[in-house]
């Protein structure tokens, strides 16, 4: 069996040539036992890997349930062919969380998540180096990763560069990886990895020779940078545009070949040669990476007080709501569902989150910000009366399980849209309530979409800038009409049988969907009940005074991870803005001090704009 644990993905932007999802595909028919997907100071593509896996695992079983009910699929078998394999030998390669550290002194270490405690150490690791740059840099020192220690980690030290025009060579890297293996030197092993150029077979006797001297194991490892060897052109065009020059200016800087992909065991062991038991090495080290990255789901704050707990506290908030929502009493029916829904609430555990939510909206009606829940949240009696939404659902047919299901292994959602203008005030809020080390937002990855990579690819392509803005302009819709390319190609004077133009479209073609960078989510919290750095790496965005994480809102509900969603809304600025053009220039008071408690617009304007607190509504009905 065989390990590969130092995989470089595309979400080492214009890097990695392939996706971890076809990383985790190729090693299922490979065979591999287990990948580690160890992208350049960050995990940002590891939840996509660990959901593949998990498609993976469920077709596995299931081929595996209809072959034990029926028998092998396929047609009937004449009695002297043998039997075919049963699928139960299919094969769902294990994830090994990872990353790969590029630190400033030269030095390159793949760090795998062995342990939860490892997990947490990685995080905080890549999180200092991320803080300390700005947005989408790393500034990593060797002294950081020996201060936090390396407990749960297994370290892959990566040889000395040796390829012509490295600024850092053997001499500059002895010394550092010296210092390195005298304090760590029980959790590392020297990676074994070909260059594919002729010359593989005395650099794995000199790295044998390395490790030696340093006391470490060896370890085989291929370091893919592509899934599959087709995708070399766009491995290379992907290079380009990192660098900003043209694929044929490129020099070293380009793929000497399409080696450097995903191999099974049996072609590292052929090599690697005399050096082939690092190979069961590998296999060996993957085996004590126990980490399973669905481990991480149920971190989310407690929310307890001196006094309550949660769910005390949301029963007592919820039927004290009800009496406000309802002056003049609540139905048998509104009652019934509110039991109801605090019940299954409890069941599944989700107190702390309607708490959260309802702390936000609390804090905003206190500071005047207008904000209206939405979406199935006003499928709730609870979030009725905690004043989140403000219209009751018993005027509606939908049921509360639409919004939160036993049946459904998903979290509740609950978006909430304050004015644009002073949404930051509720941001920042956020972050000061539970500090910046337990809250942050969400990640949005922007993917190469037609018009840009047109833009990139034919630039790197060397097309003119006439023939790019041509493509740009005219062709970017059709990519997803069959036949109507070359048509359109032709209408704007271009020639679709060129061969340049022709391989250009190709790789436009193959780019589409690449992840291109990170941005920040519109609004999605993640806030924690321990340190979020030690649940997944915090950045620095671009807006001043934003930390974001790498993982964005699909790799969030992969993993079972609960979101606050802070969303803005100019409407509601509008109608801020209108009730104070009203006190302006017509002296009408929109607040409820000017009205009668027994007045029905008390309540109609409650559901209509939601601009007054709950602590003056229950005033007032007194």
């Amino acid at each position: 069996m065989f390990a590969e644990l130092s995989i470089t993905s595309n979400f080492t932007f214009l890097t990695g040539a392939s996706h971890p999802e076809e990383y985790m595909e190729r090693a299922a028919l490979l065979g591999i036992e287990a990948i580690a997907i160890a992208d350049d100071n960050s995990v940002a593509g590891i939840v996509r890997a660990y959901t593949a896996a998990k498609q993976i695992a469920r077709q596995v079983a299931e081929r595996q349930a209809l072959e034990a009910a029926q028998g092998i699929i396929g047609p009937p078998r004449p009695d002297h062919i043998p039997a075919p394999p049963s699928a139960a030998v299919c094969h769902v390669p294990r994830l090994v969380p990872a990353a790969r550290l590029r630190f400033a002194e030269g030095l390159e270490v793949t760090a795998l998540a062995a342990s939860r405690a490892g997990w947490a150490r990685l995080c905080r690791l890549i999180s200092k180096g991320r803080l300390r740059a700005e947005k989408g840099s790393c500034d990593l020192r060797l002294g950081d990763l020996l201060e936090h220690g390396a407990e749960g980690l297994e370290l892959l030290l990566h040889g000395p560069p040796d390829a012509p025009g490295q600024t850092r060579g053997a001499d500059e890297w002895w010394p550092q990886a010296q210092r390195l293996t005298r304090r760590l030197g029980g959790q590392m092993h020297l990676v074994l990895s070909p260059r594919y150029d002729g010359q593989d077979a005395g650099r794995f006797d000199r790295l044998a020779a390395l490790a030696a001297d340093l006391g470490l194991p060896t370890v085989a490892s291929a370091c893919p940078m592509m899934h599959h060897g087709r995708r070399r052109k766009l491995a290379d065009v992907l290079s380009a545009v990192r660098l900003g020059c043209r694929v044929d200016a490129l020099g070293r800087a380009a793929l000497a070949n399409g080696e450097q992909r995903l191999r099974s065991g049996a072609e590292m062991r052929r090599l690697l040669g005399p050096h082939a038991e690092a190979v069961d090495r590998a296999a060996d080290l993957a085996k004590r990476c126990g980490f399973d990255l669905g481990s991480l789901r149920y971190e989310y704050p407690s929310e307890v007080t001196e006094n309550e707990t949660p769910s005390q506290r949301l029963a007592r908030l919820a039927r004290a709501g009800l009496n406000w929502r309802f002056p003049h009493g609540a139905s048998e029916k509104v009652r019934a569902m509110l039991e109801h829904e605090l019940d299954l609430i409890g069941k599944l555990k989700y107190e702390p989150y309607f708490l959260t939510v309802r702390d936000i909206v609390a804090f905003a009606r206190e500071r005047g910000i207008l904000c209206q829940g939405r979406g199935s949240a006003a499928n709730s009696v609870v979030c009725y009366c905690l004043g989140v939404t403000s219209v009751s659902p018993e005027i509606g047919t939908m049921v509360f399980e639409r919004f939160v299901s036993e049946a459904r292994d998903e979290p509740p959602d609950i978006d909430v849209d304050f004015e644009h203008e002073r949404r930051e005030e509720v941001i920042q809020h956020i972050y000061d309530t539970y500090g910046r080390h337990r809250a942050g937002l969400c990640a949005t990855v922007i993917h190469y979409r037609g018009k840009r990579a047109i833009r990139e690819v034919g630039a790197a392509m060397g097309l003119s800038r006439d023939t790019i803005g041509a493509l740009s302009s005219q062709l970017w819709g059709f990519f997803s009409t069959n036949g109507l390319e070359e048509a359109r190609m032709r209408e704007i004077g271009l020639d679709p049988d060129d061969r340049r133009l022709k391989l250009t479209m190709e790789l436009i073609h193959e780019v589409i969907g690449f992840p291109r960078h990170l941005s920040q989510h519109v609004g999605g919290f993640i806030i924690t009940e321990g340190r979020l750095d030690e649940l997944v790496p915090i950045e620095n965005a671009s807006m001043e005074d934003r930390t974001v994480i790498c993982w964005d809102k699909d790799d969030i509900d992969s993993l079972g991870i609960l979101k606050v969603d802070v969303l803005s809304l100019g409407m509601l600025t509008c109608i801020r803005k209108a009730f104070d053009l009203l006190a302006l220039h017509h002296g009408k008071d929109l607040s409820l001090a000017t009205l009668p408690p027994e007045d029905p617009r008390v309540y109609d304007m409650l559901c209509a704009a939601d601009s007054i607190g709950v602590s003056q509504v229950e005033s007032r009905a007194q």
